[in-house]
């Protein structure tokens, strides 16, 4: 499993930006929840 950004995004102005420019700082954080039953 790994974090994604929007399918397309390039192309889709109103989606979220996935272009890092220079200088700019990038954060993603991933949590797992895992249970049993």
């Amino acid at each position: 499993l790994e974090t994604q950004h929007f399918p397309d995004s390039p192309n889709k102005p109103h989606f979220p930006s996935t272009v890092l420019r220079p200088g700019q700082k990038f954060e993603s954080t991933t949590i797992f929840r895992f249970s049993s039953k």
